[in-house]
């Protein structure tokens, strides 16, 4: 179908509805940023409630590219900007929450979890699971355009960080046993974490190798590593700590041979 008057009438009548809650959702966002005073009690939840906010502005311009592509046989790339842009906000406000430290003793991010305590693991989960989701909607939306490939690769390995700094590690040995009525989400969180740092750490050594020949890329990958040792050892995953911890002192061995060959060859 090409791409005729007709069909770029049909394609504003149809993405009117998405552009007015994706402006409403903008408005909304505004006005919570102006109601957070210095010292406010309230600004985790906030911050929270923005986060969620901004994956609902993800799927409005989600929803606007799919249009754009059944009508006009293209992508919308202003929508998948926007929607990119929302994406990067949403972990933002996350990080504000819960910090963006990839791998740090539970003690020092602690005091930010205390702030969500009223926050029940399985709100946590549906948030972690929501992102995910958004996360993978403009991922499939870009398909085959390589240009935001990294880019998907640091959204998917900040979100990592942010699903795993959700939990709250004080309350797992309690909240994992079966009895508790918190077992089901905080078992799926803490297992959906644990995977989101793998690959996290098995995409920053690809795009080292692929792309950036860049020691700060592998040593992120190491980062997730770690920090996926560290939650694995918190836990009672001992063997799975084992494991992880063989693999990145292979790692290392790996990364510590090409510095020393990138330096042969510089002389």
């Amino acid at each position: 179908m090409a791409k005729t008057t007709t069909n770029v009438a049909k394609y504003r009548a149809r993405v009117e509805p998405y552009a007015a809650m994706a402006e409403a959702i903008l408005r909304a966002e505004v006005d919570v940023l102006s109601s957070i005073q210095p010292g406010d009690s309230n600004l985790a939840p906030k911050k929270l409630t923005l986060a969620d906010e901004m994956l609902n502005l993800v799927s409005c311009y989600v929803a606007m590219n799919g249009i754009s592509q059944v009508l006009m046989k293209s992508r919308d790339e202003d929508a998948l900007n926007s929607a990119r842009k929302a994406l990067f906000k949403s972990i933002v406000y996350l990080e504000d929450v819960v910090t963006g430290f990839v791998d740090a003793s539970f003690s020092d991010y602690k005091d930010k979890l205390d702030e969500i305590e009223a926050v029940e693991p399985a709100a946590r989960y549906a948030l972690v699971r929501k992102m995910g989701l958004a996360i993978d909607l403009l991922a499939n939306a870009y398909a085959d355009n390589t240009k935001w490939r990294w880019t998907i690769v640091e959204l998917k390995g900040r979100f990592a960080v942010v699903a795993k700094n959700l939990i709250n590690l004080d309350q797992i040995n309690a909240n994992s046993d079966f009895r508790s009525p918190h077992y089901e989400p905080t078992v799926y969180h803490l297992r959906m974490a644990k995977k989101l740092l793998a690959q996290a750490a098995e995409r920053y050594r690809e795009k080292y190798e692929l792309s950036s020949k860049s020691v700060e890329d592998f040593n992120k990958s190491l980062s997730f590593l770690s920090a996926l040792r560290r939650l694995s050892v918190v836990t009672g995953a001992r063997d799975d700590a084992e494991t992880i911890k063989k693999k990145m002192e292979i790692w290392s061995t790996k990364l510590a041979s090409d510095i020393k060959l990138k330096a042969e060859r510089k002389k």
